[in-house]
């Protein structure tokens, strides 16, 4: 099979982490898959590095160059399906009328409805079908207006790492400053509105309180950040608070943690989360968005209502109070693993996707 990917987003998030595993995870079955991107983003530059077939253009040359680099590689390539990974990339491909040389696939990954005049309306109705990364995100497509027979359901999917020895877990430690006996909590998501990362560090004070022992950290840079570290501060938790920035190999952050928080309201999925669950680290999470979706409440993780404000973070503190040990935090992670093994596995991602460009077909 043919499949030309399309992606403009200028940084590097869980969708663009999806679009380079799924070029992969395709390029391994023997299929030809190829990305349109943008010159300089971290996506063309970690797809070049592995070895992906690359068509990139200047951002400022996009509006133009976009449309024509894709009717003019479906004419010469022969590319049998065109799959759009983000909304302007989307609209290159409909600009390019790719809907009437080849079967377009539309992604959507955030959980709101669809908005904008009917020609912007157009672009979803063009594609044969639309990939929504969960039953939350398809219910809002199809609330919006679209044919629910071309919408699929297909969850993100991440690579299930070895598990982590003693060795390379007190190394991953190491990287951050914590030792051995703290108890070190963390959440992976850019500091930007949304995510919620300032629950995290309201509830802080108590749980410190509860256990002098632990630490938190932050993985990811936005627009945030000044105001987060300013709120640490007059909690007076900043020495306990780790803002590590953007971290290039993520990898390292759930290798040193012991528990991941996921505080984020309305989640389309939740990457970070499902990585966390591969880790084998036990989650504890807001049952918002699609979260219900990946974890089965005191199964695979713990989940925490946010009907009303300050009530995930009760439920945290509450939650934090109850763990006299980390017995059943271990029993936790080991059921997340398994569960990100028979669900949400890069391979079941990939074969998920095929299915849908099949049925396209």
């Amino acid at each position: 099979m043919k499949v030309l990917h399309v992606d403009t987003r200028p940084d590097w998030r869980g969708g663009q982490s999806q679009v380079l595993l799924l070029l992969q995870g395709l390029c391994a079955r023997g299929h030809r898959a190829e990305l349109l991107v943008m010159e300089g983003t971290p996506l063309a530059e970690r797809a070049r590095a592995a070895g992906i077939v690359l068509h990139a253009q200047p951002a400022r040359l996009w509006p133009l160059a976009g449309p024509r680099t894709i009717r003019r590689l479906i004419a010469t390539s022969g590319f049998e399906v065109v799959h759009a990974h983000d909304p302007h990339g989307l609209t290159a491909a409909w600009l390019a009328r790719a809907f009437r040389m080849a079967a377009l696939i539309a992604h959507r990954r955030i959980a709101a409805p669809l908005h904008g005049s009917p020609v912007a309306l157009a672009r979803y109705r063009a594609a044969r079908r639309l990939i929504a990364v969960s039953q939350l995100v398809a219910d809002k497509l199809i609330g919006s207006g679209m044919n629910a027979e071309r919408v699929a359901v297909v969850y993100d999917g991440v690579r299930v790492p070895d598990l982590v020895g003693a060795e390379a877990r007190g190394q991953a430690r190491r990287t951050w400053g914590v030792s051995s006996d703290e108890i070190l909590l963390g959440y992976v998501a850019h500091l930007v509105p949304g995510k919620n990362h300032e629950a995290l560090l309201r509830a802080l004070p108590v749980m410190l309180a509860q256990r002098p022992g632990c630490r938190l950290i932050f993985a990811g840079d936005g627009p945030r950040r000044r105001e987060l570290e300013e709120l640490a501060r007059s909690l007076k938790i900043e020495s306990r608070v780790i803002f590590a920035g953007f971290v290039e190999e993520v990898a390292q952050v759930y290798r040193a943690l012991d528990v991941f928080l996921f505080p984020a309201l309305e989640e389309g999925l939740g990457s970070s989360l499902l990585e966390a669950m591969a880790h084998g680290v036990p989650c504890v999470a807001a049952a918002s968005g699609a979260v219900p979706e990946v974890i089965e409440n005191g199964r695979d993780g713990i989940l925490i209502s946010v009907g009303a404000a300050g009530e995930f973070e009760a439920g945290l503190v509450r939650t934090w109070a109850e763990w006299a040990d980390f017995r059943d935090a271990a029993r936790l992670g080991k059921a997340a693993r398994a569960r990100v093994e028979r669900s949400f596995s890069d391979s079941v991602m990939v074969e998920s996707t095929l299915r849908v460009y099949q049925s396209a077909l």
